[in-house]
């Protein structure tokens, strides 16, 4: 340990956070914004009505059934989706068809569930759950090989995390330290302070990340465990998911029970909870299963299920015992995702993850700086690792804000018939990162930070003007919508796009001045 401990975990600090930098700071930023997905959702879908019409959840399901009786007759797997306390989108349907003949997995579908006389239909979109998901499944590279690079980084950054830690013996006057207008030093301070503030939430964050994902990186333990033959996968996943069984289609065509009528022979069981789903597996079989899930009332995220047969209404599996496994999985999980928070801790959630966001990109921006600095403020020969991340720090830290913006204005201006529409608000995306890059590569990284910021400014600004335009849900209606009824949705992301339209356009503004 050539040195001594702290200039070791100095030199492991830099490098694990260095490698993996750019994309801890786009999983940081998605995986923030996934905290307001619901949201997010919302306000992509600005035909919904401001008023969501609460019907009785059975009545729902019987509408959902028979709206999935005439969208997809043949499909293997039907589901109704009801509105939760938190969430302020409608009901929705979901079904799966069968394998295909070369034995893929069968087309999936959904829409919302609205009553016959909605008008008009809410149009596709990727919503805030495509922001969410890119966060550990990343794009247009296979889930798998995305859950491998997601760990990677996610060890790197728990390393990262405890080396420093180790690194700042006096954390607690870090906390406190912030030098405005002191070129790198102002960087290296912004790094400490906000490394400092949410420390427990990185850390609870990355390493519940990893855990939730272990049977990915550690296949070996479960194979000792578990054994790698298809069987004992299937025990491991149903320890660890609750996932039902599946039960082969007999052939027999059968009737199946009417929600009410399984209601009816089942109310001790099922007149009390407030559902999540109802989902009907082989619908129109002998061996028809229907899967009732209803979320738990206590911090540990996670649903209890009730299997039943959908013909006779025989209850098949009480789905009440969860081994150490799915227990651990689902403290790790509601931890992660903050879905037992209510709002204001919510809003902890989602300004923790900001702050880490800022984290990542100010420890880039510092190295950047600290190497310039000790070599006389000239790059220099042997510098190209330096002059390649000075030079791709805009685009790699502002960029994929200006892509999110870009995402959200094709979700205003893409055709609302436009096929496979969700998908190319994804490509939105990922094109205004791509120009971003295209813009600012060949730039002095001085010129390409105040270029990037100020297109931020113009694009966030641009957003709620854009939606005067192009709906009937801009502040002009949900300002005055929100202050009679409390519900601050739609007029609150418009507003927060307002200001930092204006803290970006600040920022811009203070660099052309130091440019002149």
């Amino acid at each position: 340990m050539k040195g001594g401990l702290r200039p070791s975990m100095a030199w492991l600090h830099t490098w694990s956070g260095l490698l993996p930098g750019w994309l801890l700071y786009f999983v940081f930023l998605t995986g923030t914004l996934g905290y307001f997905s619901v949201e997010i959702d919302r306000w992509m879908q600005p035909e919904l009505p401001l008023r969501q019409r609460i019907d009785p959840q059975w009545e729902l399901i019987e509408r959902g059934l028979a709206r999935l009786q005439q969208r997809a007759p043949g499909a293997e797997r039907w589901s109704v989706e009801l509105p939760q306390r938190k969430s302020p989108l409608p009901p929705r349907i979901v079904w799966r068809m069968p394998p295909t003949a070369e034995g893929a997995r069968g087309e999936a579908g959904t829409e919302p569930l609205l009553p016959a006389d909605a008008a008009p239909r809410p149009r596709p979109t990727g919503g805030g759950q495509f922001l969410y998901q890119l966060h550990y499944r990343l794009h247009y590279i296979d889930t798998q090989q995305a859950y491998w690079i997601i760990g990677a980084a996610a060890m790197f950054m728990l390393v990262s995390i405890l080396s420093g830690i180790i690194l700042h013996k006096k954390i607690f006057t870090d906390f406190f330290t912030f030098r405005p207008a002191a070129g790198k030093r102002t960087w290296r301070d912004l790094h400490s302070v906000l490394g400092s503030i949410a420390l427990p939430f990185h850390l609870m964050i990355t390493w519940s990340g990893l855990v939730l994902l272990a049977y990915t990186y550690m296949p070996l333990v479960l194979d000792e465990i578990y054994r790698f033959d298809e069987d004992a996968q299937d025990v491991f996943f149903t320890d660890n998911a609750q996932r039902v069984a599946d039960t082969a289609r007999s052939g027999v065509a059968a009737p199946m029970l009417l929600p009410a009528q399984l209601l009816a022979r089942q109310p001790a069981a099922l007149n009390n909870i407030r559902l999540s789903s109802y989902s009907v597996r082989n619908p129109g079989d002998a061996n028809a299963r229907v899967v009732i899930l209803h979320q738990r009332r206590n911090a540990q995220n996670g649903t209890d299920q009730q299997v039943y047969s959908a013909v006779s209404g025989q209850l098949l599996d009480a789905g009440l015992q969860r081994g150490p496994l799915r227990q651990t999985r689902d403290a790790m999980l509601g931890l992660h995702k903050g879905t037992f928070a209510a709002p204001l801790l919510r809003a902890l959630y989602g300004l923790s993850g900001a702050l880490g966001t800022v984290m990542v990109g100010g420890g880039l921006v510092f190295w950047a700086a600290k190497r310039r600095e000790r070599r006389g403020g000239v790059a220099g020969e042997g510098a190209g690792g330096l002059v390649w991340v000075e030079r791709a720090n805009p685009a790699m830290l502002i960029g994929p804000l200006l892509g999110v913006c870009t995402y959200l204005l094709a979700n205003r201006l893409l055709p609302v018939d436009l096929e496979q529409r969700g998908s190319w608000e994804g490509h939105a995306l990922f094109f205004g990162w791509a120009l971003a890059l295209v813009l600012t590569l060949p730039l002095r990284p001085p010129r390409a930070w105040w270029l990037l910021t100020a297109l931020l400014a113009l694009a966030c600004a641009a957003l709620p003007v854009v939606n005067v335009f192009t709906t009937d849900r801009h502040l002009g209606v949900s300002l005055p919508w929100a202050l009679r009824e409390g519900d601050w949705v739609l007029a609150g992301i418009d507003l927060c796009l307002l200001i930092l339209a204006l803290i970006f356009a600040f920022v811009a503004r203070r660099m052309a001045r130091q440019q002149c």
